[in-house]
Parts: structure tokens; sequence; C-alpha cells
């Protein structure tokens, strides 16, 4: 089950990675090498953080999800407009997705359940991070929309439920769903959190 959610977060965000290469009107190997930094950079800050085996080194049939991402998107991405704001709204599931698969690989590995939803904080967003700098785009992160706190909601309640005993898809939908909602409102109504304002 873990790694079918690890998977799809993989996927989604190798997809926003070939769109931001799509932005940058780069080729296919670019598409493939952004495709490829995004979908497993989460994922592989979290295992070395908890000291596991790299996962796509382990299993590199990971390898083929941003390969074969990459070349979906080199060919699809001009009928995606506007493709930024297709890129955000992609974004926005990989984030609910990595957001809880990070967390619960973090449990299944014997972190404790705060480390654990840090860790899926970190799984959702570095990939994100690195696919903004390498674009040369505005990080996400520097956006006043909602980005990191979506993802603090998605692992905080999937790890609660999990402590609580609920079965691991019921936490992981509800995790999601709560991660995707609260992203998806600061995307449609520009929800932020108070900004730190100098005195005049």
């Amino acid at each position: 089950m873990l790694q079918g959610l690890d998977y799809l977060g993989v996927a989604v965000f190798a997809i926003t990675g070939g769109l931001a290469a799509a932005r940058r009107e780069l080729d296919i190997v670019a598409f493939i090498f952004f495709a490829s930094v995004t979908g497993l950079g989460g994922g592989t800050l979290r295992d070395v953080l908890l000291n596991a085996p790299v996962f796509w080194i382990a299993n590199p049939n990971y390898l083929l999800v941003p390969f074969l991402a990459g070349l979906l998107t080199f060919y699809t991405a001009h009928y995606t407009e506007p493709h930024f704001r297709a890129l955000l709204w992609a974004d926005a599931i990989g984030l609910a997705a990595y957001a809880v698969m990070g967390a619960g690989k973090s449990l299944a590995l014997g972190a404790p359940p705060l480390a654990a939803a840090v860790l899926g904080v970190m799984t959702a967003t570095f990939g994100g991070i690195l696919r903004d700098v390498l674009a040369g785009e505005p990080s996400v992160m520097l956006r006043r929309e909602i980005y990191v706190t979506a993802a603090v909601v998605g692992s905080g309640v999937f790890v609660v439920l999990a402590v609580l005993g609920t079965s691991f898809w019921i936490a992981a939908i509800i995790g999601f769903v709560a991660a995707f909602l609260v992203r998806g409102g600061a995307l449609l109504r520009g929800w932020g959190l108070p900004i730190y304002q100098r005195p005049t």
C-alpha cells in the first residue's frame, strides 16, 4: 500500500518537473532530468535522514516512473495551458500524496510520531524546491499562498489518525484530502498566514 502511494507521489511530482522544463522550452533530456530530480528528491532526503536504503537504489523500478513521466510531459505539455497553473495544481496533488506517504513510511521504519510528521513535510516539499531552483522559477515556498502548511496539515492528520489506530487507507485518504483542500483553497482563494511587516 505504501509503495503504491509512493509511486503516485513520484509520478505526480515528476510531471511537475516536466512542466517546469516545458516552461523553459528545454530538450527531452532536460525533461527527464527535471522529472527525476523533482520526483525522487523528497523521498531521497527522507531516506537519508532515516538512515534507510534510498528507495530508488533499493528498487530501481522507481527510476522508470520519472523517465516515463518526463517523456509523457515532453509530448503532451503543449496541450496544457497555462503551464504554470497546471504545474501548481499537479504540485498540490503531489504535495498531498507525498506528505502522507513520507509520514507513513517514516512511521513504518520506526520514527516517533512527531518526527514522522516532520519527515512527511520534508518529503512533500523538497522535490518542489529543487525543481524551482533548477528552473530558475520563484519558489512556491516564497509565494504568499499557503504551501508548507498544507503539507503540515496532511502529514499531521495522517499521523494522528495512524497513532489512534485508524486503518492505513482511511488515515491516508483523510490526510491526503486535508492537505489538498488546504493547498487548493490557497490557490483558489489566496489563503495565507499573517506575514511579518517591518515597522514603519
